[in-house]
């Protein structure tokens, strides 16, 4: 199933905008979620529903408003935008950056501070992204009849898919292994959806024929799966009750009188509902010895 659903996600960035395919993982998250309730037993917080509930509209806006795909002729294309001044400068700056952080920051601070694993992961990522939407272009060009394998530029690119997995791969281990999966997963989401948008943005121009109406609508949907995943990870060990996964989502950021004023809501709404359910159950000679 692993296999099927990474070959799927491939297709998937050789068909549409990687500002539309890499934020919508958040739906394997939810799903996750969902049958672990299910299947497995793992009670969804409260809390949780509300997260798969933020991803979902969010997913929705994100679809809704989505640039359409760029249509290519020929991989030559995609390397003159691979080849362009400023992916190249952004090419540079990823690879430098990885740098600094794998070998001066990494020995120091890695086991420490979980940014530095997943900056390196994400980074990486963006560019293996970009790159296999290069060689999926290349692959549905050739089935249609087109073909590109006898262009170097297709191995170029297939070759820089396998090293730049296998570099996030290996930081990303780290990271699991080093740190909270929770707080990995949803720290890796963000910078990775954010370090692919804006290196997709740049070499395929995404957003070059986009509305502001409709960027902003695109920025909305991410910004709400964003927090449907953030919620959805938090309240993951949270204690049961509404309450309990908004003040650990919300941490010391929430007021203490707004949290208790919700709780006692709360409660009165308990209290009502078992009233009114004792009295449908109660039997009819108890009502009319009462009104007696």
């Amino acid at each position: 199933m692993l296999v099927v659903g990474e070959a799927a996600n491939f297709a998937a960035y050789a068909y549409a905008p990687a500002v539309l395919v890499t934020p919508l993982g958040a739906i394997s998250i939810i799903m996750s979620a969902l049958l672990a309730d299910v299947v497995l037993g793992e009670k969804l917080h409260r809390c949780g529903m509300l997260g798969c509930l933020s991803c979902t509209v969010g997913s929705a806006i994100l679809v809704s408003a989505s640039p359409e795909e760029r249509l290519v002729q020929s991989v030559d294309e995609v390397w003159a935008m691979a080849t362009q001044p400023l992916f190249v400068a952004y090419t540079i700056c990823v690879i430098v950056a990885v740098l600094v952080l794998s070998l001066w920051l990494s020995p120091y601070y890695g086991e420490t501070q979980v940014l530095v694993y997943v900056a390196i992961c994400s980074l990486m990522g963006s560019l293996s992204v970009v790159s296999c939407k290069a060689l999926g272009i290349a692959l549905k060009l050739t089935l249609k009849g087109h073909s590109q394998l006898q262009k170097q530029e297709t191995y170029f690119f297939a070759t820089f898919v396998v090293v730049c997995i296998a570099s996030q791969m290996n930081y990303l281990n780290k990271a699991l292994d080093t740190f909270n999966t929770t707080m990995v997963s949803s720290v890796y989401y963000v910078l990775f959806t954010v370090a692919t948008v804006t290196a997709s943005m740049i070499m395929y121009k995404d957003w070059e024929n986009q509305t502001a109406n409709s960027i902003s609508f695109q920025l909305l949907g991410f910004s709400l799966i964003v927090s449907g995943v953030y919620i959805l990870n938090a309240t993951r060990d949270a204690a049961p009750g509404f309450v309990a996964g908004l003040r650990t989502v919300f941490g010391s950021f929430a007021p203490e009188e707004w949290l208790e004023s919700i709780q006692s809501r709360s409660l009165f709404g308990l209290v009502l509902l078992a009233k009114i359910e004792n009295d449908e159950l109660r039997p009819l000679g108890a009502h009319e010895g009462g009104n007696t």
